[in-house]
C-alpha cells in the first residue's frame, strides 16, 4: 500500500513538472522614449533595427498600439498592473514637481499640477507577482522608475533585479563606470545597454528548463544621448549620403520640434539597443526556446522630438514625448505568441498598455488575480485573427510635460480622438484615419459627436476619481508669453547650431567618447 501511494505521488510530481515545462516563457522588452517611427520596420530609413524587426515579422504588429501616458512612470505602472494611471495613482514621472513646487520650474504656467503617488502601491498585484505565484521565475533588468527603496522590482514580484532603482535616466551615463546600486560597473567603457542584454541572456541560460518571465527594460534611448565613436561615424556618413538639411526644427505651440531623423548619436543608441536584443534572441534560439517563448516589444512613451535631447522626429505624427498628440502616445507594439500568432500578421485595432497584463496572463494560463481590478482586456482574440468588442481608450495627464505637453485628458473611439485641455476648457477633435498628423480640428464641424465623446470622457474621469490641476493665483501671463517667444527665436537658433554640430567632422563630446574606444 505504501509503495502504491509512493508511486502515485511520484506520478503527480512528474505530471506537475511536465505541466510546468509546457508553460510558455515570456520575454518582455520595454524601451525608454522610443518613438513609433524609430524602427526600420516602421518606415525609418535612417535608423537600423533588424533584430526588433524580426520580432514584428515573426509575430503580430499592432499598428495602433498606445502607451497609457505621454511620459514614462505612469505607462510603466500600467503595464505591470493593467490599470490606467488615475487608478494606480502615478500620473506623471516620479520626481516631477507638483502643487506650489511647480513654480520652481519658472515656466510661468497658469495651473499647478496635482500630487501623485511616488511609489507603486504595495497593494497592487503586479504581472510579476501573479506569474511568480504560478511558478514562474521572474527577472528584471534595467530602468524601473516606480519608486524608491522599498518599492524596487524585488518588492513587486521580481526575484532578481539587475539595475532597477529610483531614477529614470542612467546615473553616470551609458558607459561604465555608472552609478547604480543594483548593477555593478563593468570594465571601463562597457555599454550599459549591452550589459543589460547580457544579464538577461545569462538569466535565460540559468533558467532555460523552467518557465520564466524575463523583463528587459532598457534605459536607452532616454537621454543623455551617447554612443560609440564607431557608430557615430557610421551614421554621420549615412546622414551625409541621405542629404543634410539646414533647418531641423519648427515651433509648435510651446516648443521647437525636430522634423528630421538624422542625429548620428541617437541612431547609434538604437543600433546598440537592437544588438543587445539580438543577443537575447540568439540565446532563445541556442536552447530551442524560440517556439515556447512569448516575445513582447514596446515603448513607454513617444520619441523625444521636443525638450530633453530633441533627438528624433515622429513625423508624420504630431509632437512627441510629453505631448498629447499621437507622437507622444503611439508606440511600436509587437507580440509573438508561438502557436497562436501568424508570422507577419497585423491588427489595426486600437490597443493600450493596460492590455499587456490580462493578455499575458491568459497566454500563460495564469489566473487573473481576483483582487486586482484591471482596466485592460485580453488581446488573445486579436492574436488569433478574431476581434474584440469596441471600446474607448482613455488618457489623463493633469501635468505639464518637460517636452511641451499640456494638462489634458483624451478619449479615443475607433479613429476619432478628442483632447480636452484643462487650462482653458477647450476641446479638439481629430479623425485619425483621415488626419493622423492632427492638423484639422473638427470640433466645430462635428459638435454633436464631440459633445457625446466629452460626456463619456467626463464620466470616466469621475469614475476613476481623477485628480486635476488648480489655478495658480500667482500666474504671470506676460512672463509666459515672453518665455515662449524666446524659445521660438533664440532657442531655435541654439538648437539648429547644436544639432548641426553633431554632424561636423571634428565633433567630439569629450576626450574619451564616453569611455568607448576610438577606432
Amino acid at each position: 500500500m505504501a509503495r502504491k501511494i509512493f508511486l502515485i505521488l511520484i506520478g503527480l510530481t512528474l505530471g506537475l513538472i511536465s505541466s510546468q515545462a509546457k508553460k510558455p516563457n515570456v520575454l518582455f522588452i520595454l524601451v525608454d522614449d522610443m518613438g513609433w517611427k524609430d524602427l526600420s520596420n516602421e518606415g525609418s530609413t535612417f535608423y537600423e533595427s533588424p533584430h526588433v524587426d524580426r520580432i514584428a515579422e515573426e509575430g503580430m504588429k499592432f499598428t495602433r498600439g498606445y502607451a497609457t501616458c505621454q511620459v514614462c512612470s505612469p505607462s510603466r505602472a500600467s503595464i505591470l498592473t493593467g490599470k490606467y494611471p488615475p487608478n494606480h495613482g502615478i500620473t506623471t514621472w516620479i520626481g516631477d514637481r507638483a502643487g506650489e513646487a511647480w513654480r520652481g520650474t519658472k515656466r510661468h504656467d497658469s495651473l499647478l499640477p496635482p500630487e501623485y503617488e511616488r511609489n507603486l502601491r504595495a497593494s497592487e498585484i503586479t504581472l510579476a507577482e501573479a506569474m511568480q505565484a504560478d511558478g514562474y521565475k521572474t527577472f528584471f533588468a534595467g530602468k524601473w522608475h516606480l519608486g524608491g527603496k522599498g518599492s524596487w522590482p524585488t518588492d513587486h514580484g521580481f526575484k532578481i533585479n539587475k539595475g532597477g532603482w529610483d531614477v529614470g535616466s542612467p546615473r553616470g551615463g551609458f558607459f561604465s563606470p555608472w552609478q547604480n546600486p543594483n548593477l555593478e560597473s563593468g570594465p571601463a567603457g562597457e555599454s550599459l545597454t549591452m550589459r543589460l542584454g547580457k544579464e538577461t541572456s545569462d538569466f535565460i541560460e540559468k533558467h532555460k528548463d523552467q518557465p520564466f518571465l524575463a523583463y528587459l527594460s532598457f534605459y536607452t534611448v532616454h537621454g543623455p544621448i551617447q554612443t560609440t565613436h564607431e557608430l557615430w561615424k557610421k551614421y554621420r556618413t549615412k546622414a551625409q549620403k541621405m542629404g543634410l538639411t539646414e533647418e531641423r526644427f519648427l515651433f509648435d505651440r510651446r516648443l521647437n520640434v525636430r522634423q528630421v531623423q538624422d542625429c548620428p548619436i541617437y541612431a547609434g543608441m538604437i543600433e546598440l539597443m537592437d544588438d543587445a536584443i539580438g543577443t537575447v534572441l540568439a540565446k532563445l534560439d541556442e536552447h530551442g526556446l524560440n517556439e515556447n517563448t512569448i516575445v513582447c516589444f514596446t515603448s513607454d512613451n513617444g520619441g523625444v522630438s521636443s525638450g530633453d535631447a530633441y533627438a528624433t522626429s515622429n513625423l508624420p505624427l504630431r509632437g512627441g514625448k510629453g505631448r498629447q498628440w499621437e507622437g507622444g502616445i503611439r508606440e511600436p507594439f509587437y507580440l509573438k505568441a508561438p502557436g497562436i500568432t501568424k508570422s507577419g500578421s497585423r491588427s489595426d485595432t486600437p490597443v493600450s498598455g493596460v492590455d499587456w497584463y490580462p493578455t499575458l496572463l491568459e497566454l500563460c494560463g495564469v489566473p487573473l488575480p481576483k483582487k486586482q481590478e484591471v482596466d485592460g482586456v485580453s488581446l488573445v482574440p486579436l492574436l488569433k485573427g478574431e476581434s474584440i468588442s469596441a471600446r474607448p481608450l482613455f488618457w489623463h495627464y493633469p501635468h505639464y510635460g518637460n517636452q511641451g505637453g499640456e494638462p489634458s485628458s483624451i478619449i479615443m473611439e475607433d479613429k476619432w480622438k478628442l483632447i480636452h485641455y484643462h487650462e482653458d476648457g477647450r476641446d479638439e477633435l481629430y479623425h485619425l484615419g483621415q488626419d493622423q498628423g492632427e492638423q484639422k480640428d473638427l470640433f466645430a464641424k462635428e459638435a454633436k459627436r464631440a459633445k457625446k465623446m466629452r460626456k463619456t470622457l467626463d464620466a470616466w474621469l469621475r469614475k476613476t476619481k481623477a485628480k486635476f490641476p488648480v489655478k495658480d493665483e500667482k500666474h504671470d501671463p506676460e512672463k509666459r508669453i515672453e518665455r515662449w517667444e524666446n524659445i521660438r527665436s533664440s532657442g531655435k537658433q541654439r538648437l539648429e547650431k547644436q544639432h548641426a554640430g553633431f554632424l561636423e567632422e571634428d565633433y567630439q563630446p569629450n576626450k574619451d567618447w564616453w569611455g568607448s574606444a576610438k577606432d
